[in-house]
């Protein structure tokens, strides 16, 4: 990997890597559907076999979850927008602020284009339905992310649009890349307390032998979220394994001003399949100024696959076929999340290159895309 960052940021700063648009169209039209890490490779791929491409975008700026769904701590902007820019240079069209679904019926898409590629994410968050989830203060973690990186593009955060987690006592409700972003970007907004929930048992500190090289290890680590949590507080770990809440509670204005919580254990229900269950006696009152809700997504948001009758799988993603990612729609591909389900960046950039390729030969009855 970091061979071939530096090898990137070395061609980037000689200024080797330049726009290289293609010699010959061929007179097709793409229309894909999302400009996340997913849309912009599938892009990139198709425009580079001279089909014409036109990534819809609904947020203001391109790049879906690499602009607005991960912290720039993490990833600078800059090196995004460099990539949209070059892909701008080499002929695909970006069009922001505009909701398939929405602004365009996607029934339009496919009338007026040759081929269409969905490629809008996972983006249905799971939610807490416990009592007092309507009180002020508690909110999905992706509109916690989207708001703060948005405001910081426009202002540095002068213009106040965003959710502040400023001398606030902060609970994040779920782990993974979410909950992190969250703990990292409250501890850098000043945040009084940060303190992060996961219903699942802590990892183990080595490798289990159920989990044996070379599978991804699935052991105890700090993320840079909780390491800067961990520093600013004192804490060993800002987060509490087998514990959730169970009930929100208001101040008289409305306002979430604490929680209570339970320790779980996970117990096997009648169909064999274990699930968490409170255990009794266990209950904890906790304060609570800003709550941040960070438990996973439950699939693709349903406008686009509606008025298209796409059909889906058992989770309620996209029904296409790794390798080829065709719906049953005719000329309708699917890629990333919102075929696949919430997963890593990486996959995103694979299902969209792969898609491209099938796209391709479905236009021109053969293809020489990787």
């Amino acid at each position: 990997k970091n061979i071939e960052v530096a090898i990137a940021d070395k061609g980037w700063d000689e200024g080797w890597i330049v726009a290289e648009p293609p010699e010959h169209r061929t007179g097709k039209t793409v229309a894909v559907v999302g400009s996340g890490p997913a849309g912009l490779s599938c892009a990139a791929q198709l425009n580079e076999a001279g089909h014409l491409v036109t990534v819809y975008e609904r947020a203001d700026r391109i790049g879906g979850l690499l602009m607005y769904g991960i912290p720039n701590m993490k990833l600078d902007k800059s090196y995004v927008q460099r990539r949209v820019d070059l892909m701008v240079e080499e002929g695909v069209t970006f069009v922001p602020n505009t909701e398939i679904g929405t602004d365009i019926q996607a029934t339009e898409l496919v009338e007026s284009f040759d081929s269409v590629v969905l490629c809008g994410g996972a983006t249905k968050p799971n939610d807490l339905p416990i009592e007092g989830r309507d009180l002020n203060g508690i909110h999905f973690a992706v509109k916690f992310l989207h708001q703060n990186t948005k405001s910081r593009l426009d202002s540095e955060h002068a213009d106040g649009n965003y959710i502040s987690a400023k001398d606030k006592h902060v609970v994040v409700i779920g782990g993974g890349d979410t909950g992190t972003d969250c703990v990292g970007t409250s501890v850098r907004h000043g945040c009084k307390t940060i303190t992060q929930f996961e219903i699942v048992d802590r990892p183990p500190d080595e490798r289990l032998p159920n989990n044996p090289w070379p599978e991804f290890p699935r052991i105890y680590n700090l993320d840079y979220g909780q390491e800067e949590a961990a520093a600013k507080f004192g804490y060993d770990d800002p987060r509490e394994y087998l514990t959730s809440a169970t009930k929100f509670v208001g101040d008289e204005d409305g306002n979430i001003k604490e929680l209570y919580t339970s320790r779980y254990e996970w117990v096997a229900g009648d169909n064999g399949r274990p699930s968490p269950k409170p255990i009794e006696g266990t209950e904890t009152v906790r304060p609570a100024d800003l709550v941040l809700l960070a438990m996973g997504f439950r699939g693709p948001e349903d406008t686009v696959l509606e008025q298209l009758d796409v059909e889906r799988d058992p989770r309620s993603n996209v029904q296409a076929e790794e390798g080829k990612y065709t719906t049953n729609v005719p000329g309708v591909f699917a890629a990333g999340d919102m075929r696949r389900g919430q997963s890593l960046v990486v996959w995103a950039f694979k299902e969209g290159r792969e898609a491209a390729r099938e796209v391709d030969r479905y236009l021109m009855g053969s293809t020489d895309l990787p």
